[in-house]
């Protein structure tokens, strides 16, 4: 996303979502807890405007995204999403569910690693932010469910066809999508859709560690290895390689290239500037 800005300013709060920024990393917390972190019309729109304004910020390397209670979210809400749209007509329908995918894309191709830290319930939309983020890190309690054909709707809900194939293979993402049953931690971790397993409760402990490594890294090269991962989904080989090339040519003209050089050299640990 380009750091270029208008007139407007940041924004000062946020209303359905609680953010806290340190020493590099960002910490977006669904509160909702007493509806399982529901999502509503006005969550969405926070998670789409936050992730640009970060994007844009350039002093976030790292986000992690959680839940606050007893689970991580539970998708949409039944009375003010659910509900709501069945008053709704067709452009705004389609405005609707443009802006739940402008979510994921902004987790997509967000300049910084995000992580899904999980715990209880992942389920509809909220297993969509989870499949969204580059990292999940999940405890025992966690479990997965894409319950959109549950409620009369197609599986493939915010580029949920697009992402699931890719992480777990097409057998599977078949199977979650279109049956909705629950994914428990244990097969979740053995299909490959957890990146990492915790103790139970430990969670958010091991996401923030694993934040701060990547917020003290090389921020520019993380960037461009996630913009690759997505961009390269569907290229073939011969694009895909052309394309490493000339990011490696950029890389090797920053200062975290010739950083590198100097602290082998020099037997130190590098200082990475993110440039």
């Amino acid at each position: 996303m380009s750091p270029f800005t208008g007139s407007a300013a940041p924004t000062p709060s946020w209303e359905h979502l609680r953010v806290e920024i340190a020493d590099g990393v960002a910490t977006v917390t669904l509160a909702r807890p007493a509806k399982l972190n529901a999502l509503t019309f006005g969550a969405y729109a926070d998670l789409r405007d936050l992730l640009a304004e970060l994007s844009r910020e350039r002093s976030v390397r790292a986000l992690v995204l959680a839940g606050e209670g007893r689970g991580f979210c539970s998708g949409g809400d039944v009375d003010e999403i659910i509900g709501a749209t069945l008053a709704l007509d067709t452009a705004q329908l389609l405005d609707f569910n443009r802006m739940t995918g402008q979510v994921v894309r902004a987790l997509r191709e967000c300049p910084f690693p995000v992580i899904a830290s999980l715990h209880g319930v992942a389920a509809g939309a909220g297993a969509v932010l989870a499949l969204a983020a580059d990292f999940r890190v999940a405890d025992p309690t966690t479990r997965f469910a894409f319950l959109f054909t549950r409620v009369g709707l197609s599986g493939g809900d915010m580029g949920a066809a697009y992402l699931l194939p890719r992480v777990v293979g097409l057998g599977h993402a078949t199977r979650l999508l279109m049956l909705g049953d629950p994914v428990r931690a244990p097969e979740a971790e053995r299909i490959g859709l957890i990146s990492e397993l915790t103790e139970e409760g430990r969670a958010d402990e091991t996401s923030q560690r694993l934040a701060r490594r990547l917020a003290e890294g090389p921020a520019l090269a993380y960037a461009q290895t996630k913009a690759l991962l997505t961009a390269e989904l569907d290229m073939p080989l011969a694009a895909s390689v052309e394309l490493d090339a000339s990011t490696q040519a950029l890389l090797m003209t920053g200062e975290d290239y010739a950083e590198f050089h100097a602290a082998f050299t020099e037997k130190r640990p590098p200082k990475w500037s993110g440039r």
